[in-house]
């Protein structure tokens, strides 16, 4: 360690005030000390109003006063006591005013828990190195688990926030416990068959999601959580896991190889009843929204019976209102009626008096067809008697060249076989037979000569 530099005295004969040699003191030692972990028992701890710790570190030989400010004592997980053991990571300093040596602590840890640490960050190196953390293996959780399991201890205060709050968020939700104690030093082995039970058991049992939960504690009350059986049974389970356990700064191995880490037990089964909240909560936003629409259509509709209300009149007021508009409708139509007729009779009398004024005078067109029609009869009887005549005249030329006449006067008509008249006697040969049709009746005959 260096000498340290002294200012220039301001005093008479290089005399330090108290106050500067307290400073440089103070300087020299926060200088030339580091941060380090300092171990022994809590004596003599007095808690302030305003939130700083003041208590003294000792061990069999020598103590030392040590100062904690409420920034840094409001993170502690624990609670320190009287003649608890703890590590102390501390700043060497010195209280200028008083001149008092002191550790300023920055945080605060159970005795032992340093070696804790080292297996826990060696085992998470490892198990990180071998791939059983890595995020893409985790599993989705499901959004609507048939049934939730629950691996802790049955009298852990950690079980029963967590059946509070699934309680309250999704009461339908069955919950299976699985039991292990989560603390000791058969805990981590006792949580690795629990949860390997759970696992083998989630198909019969109806269960989507396992909750692995503890309250918070120290480092060794979470040991058993950093159990490796542990982690690679969470890895092999069958069904998502969710860690819960400790607090939200307390991390453990279960931690970092479950599927999901809650802070709490609390926020483990909010996570496991995100679903079911969710959609009480949308079931809840359309309850409302379908309250205001059938609101809004009663409203609509007792304003529609109000004015159909206001319309709406006793049937006894409304069969005189109709009878009233009757008797209205029946003078209108009388009035109207015998107006109409006494229109029609008028007009009837104007078109008589026209059409006698321009009635014609039919004497004399009469007395013309009369004469016309004499005439027309003399001139008919005048045209058939001519036609008869003619047809008389006509009708004794045609009996004169009517075959039948000619018959009568001596001669006949002869035909072939095939029915053809015979015209010639060159037509004929001897032995072909011939009808002969007389005038009256007729014969066949046989050729025996002919002569053309």
């Amino acid at each position: 360690m260096s000498e340290p530099d002294f200012p220039p005295s301001s005093g008479p004969g290089g005399i330090l005030p108290v106050s500067t040699l307290n400073r440089l003191v103070r300087e020299t030692l926060e200088r030339s000390f580091p941060l380090m972990w300092v171990g022994g028992e809590i004596s003599n701890l007095t808690r302030a109003s305003s939130g700083h710790l003041y208590f003294t570190l000792k061990d069999a030989q020598a103590q030392v006063r040590c100062t904690m400010w409420r920034n840094r004592a409001q993170l502690l997980p624990f609670r320190p006591e009287n003649g608890m053991r703890v590590e102390a990571r501390a700043l060497v300093t010195l209280y200028e005013l008083r001149g008092d040596f002191q550790l300023s602590v920055e945080n605060l840890r159970r005795a032992g828990v340093g070696n804790l640490f080292e297996a826990f960050t060696r085992l998470k190196e490892r198990l990180a190195a071998e791939g059983l953390f890595d995020p893409a293996a985790r599993r989705p959780l499901p959004r609507f688990p048939r049934a939730v399991g629950v691996v802790t201890s049955p009298a852990a205060a950690a079980l029963r926030d967590v059946l509070a709050t699934l309680a309250r968020r999704a009461p339908n939700l069955p919950v299976v416990i699985y039991p292990a104690p989560v603390q000791g030093a058969d805990a981590g082995a006792a949580l690795t068959g629990a949860l390997a039970k759970a696992g083998g058991r989630a198909a019969a049992d109806g269960v989507d999601l396992i909750l692995l939960v503890r309250g918070g504690g120290s480092m060794e009350d979470l040991w058993a959580f950093n159990d490796e059986a542990l982690a690679r049974a969470i890895r092999a389970c069958p069904v998502p896991v969710v860690s819960g356990v400790g607090h939200e700064t307390d991390f453990t191995i279960a931690d970092f190889a479950a599927d999901l880490r809650a802070a709490t037990p609390t926020v483990a089964a909010e996570l496991a009843s995100a679903g079911y909240h969710a959609a009480a909560a949308e079931l809840s936003s359309l309850a409302r929204h379908l309250q205001r629409s059938l609101q809004r259509k009663i409203e609509t509709c007792s304003q529609r019976l109000d004015r159909a209300a206001f319309r709406l009149v006793h049937p006894r007021e409304r069969l005189l209102r109709t009878h009233s508009g009757l008797e209205s409708l029946r003078e209108r139509l009388t009035r109207h009626a015998r107006l109409g007729v006494e229109r029609r009779q008028q007009q009837v009398s104007r078109l008589a008096l026209r059409l006698q004024a321009c009635r014609p005078q039919l004497s004399a067109p009469q007395r013309q067809v009369d004469q016309l029609a004499r005439d027309l009869a003399r001139g008919l009887d005048a045209f058939v008697t001519a036609h008869r005549s003619r047809l008389a005249n006509l009708e004794s030329h045609l009996q004169h060249l009517a075959p039948q006449a000619v018959l009568a006067r001596g001669y006949s008509i002869a035909r072939n076989a095939e029915g053809h008249i015979l015209r010639s006697g060159g037509e004929l040969r001897p032995g072909e037979l011939v009808s002969v049709e007389l005038s009256e009746g007729g014969f066949d005959a046989e050729v025996l000569d002919s002569h053309p």
